[in-house]
């Protein structure tokens, strides 16, 4: 990774053979967070994030 300081610092949270999660951390401060699908990515900010968590547990 460069040490350019416009690019976000990534980070993988977890990741499956076809899933995968991970967060950024972006210039500004605001950390972002985002599921890859398969072809489809989803990216959610901080509060979306724990909505989406607060879903995830309800599957189980």
């Amino acid at each position: 990774m460069s040490n350019n300081h416009d690019e976000p610092r990534t980070d993988t949270i977890a990741e499956t053979e076809n899933f995968l999660a991970w967060k950024a951390e972006e210039p500004d401060g605001e950390t972002t967070w985002h599921v890859e699908l398969n072809n489809v990515t989803v990216h959610f900010f901080q509060e979306e994030w724990e909505e989406f968590l607060q879903l995830a547990r309800l599957l189980k």
